[in-house]
């Protein structure tokens, strides 16, 4: 009897995680604009200043548009200068040692949503894994798995605004949220990984939703 309670205790426990995820998922997605506004969400352009090492610092455009268009363009000696980007075909990313952009053929390109909007179609499970502090910040941690991909999902205990995502060779830290539009989106954006040699902070000063894009924007 006491192993059968006890079977059953762990069943009822794994339950609750999974429904405790799916809560704090979908009230995040709610306190950000809620899941219709995400989805009516066509195409942003991202502006601002991107900080590489202690000093070097450019001005930063990224354009991104459904369902997996995108192209960053960073300002160097007054010139835009495209560094990296998918037009739905190929992807291309700048070749410094040659100082030309260059066609990758396995650029995996990025999903214009992030993982957890429409998680469950996608075909995620999803995990609590309890509170965890992050700087001054409680979190609810959540872990969300498909096939060997894992990635690490931090919220707010009070806002549940994402204040961390850990991918496998990437860690963002976000922060300054601000309204844009119905939505609620970071402004400051920190990226780290273990060889530190793609480290960057990102700073927005000026995001716009739903633009028309040139129909050439994406071409290179």
């Amino acid at each position: 009897m006491k192993k059968l309670v006890l079977v059953f205790a762990l069943i009822f426990s794994q339950l609750s995680f999974a429904q405790t995820a799916k809560e704090i998922i979908d009230k995040n997605i709610e306190l950000s604009g809620g899941l219709t506004n995400w989805k009516l969400l066509n195409s942003i352009l991202l502006q601002g200043k991107v900080i590489l090492g202690v000093k070097d610092e450019y001005p930063i455009k990224i354009y991104q548009q459904r369902p997996n268009l995108t192209k960053t363009v960073i300002t160097i000696n007054g010139k835009e200068t495209a560094i990296e980007g998918y037009n739905g075909t190929k992807g291309y990313a700048m070749n410094y040692a040659t100082n030309k952009l260059q066609e990758y053929a396995e650029y995996v390109p990025e999903s214009f949503d992030n993982d957890f909007i429409d998680w469950e179609n996608k075909g995620f499970e999803s995990k609590y894994l309890g509170k965890e502090k992050v700087g001054d910040i409680y979190c609810h941690k959540v872990e969300l798995t498909k096939n060997v991909n894992k990635n690490m999902y931090y919220f707010d205990t009070k806002s549940y605004m994402l204040v961390k995502e850990v991918k496998k060779d990437e860690t963002l830290i976000y922060s300054d949220y601000k309204k844009v539009g119905n939505l609620t989106m970071p402004f400051r954006i920190e990226s780290s990984s273990v060889k530190k040699d793609g480290d960057y902070v990102m700073l927005l000063n000026k995001v716009e939703i739903n633009k028309v894009f040139p129909a050439n924007i994406f071409k290179f």
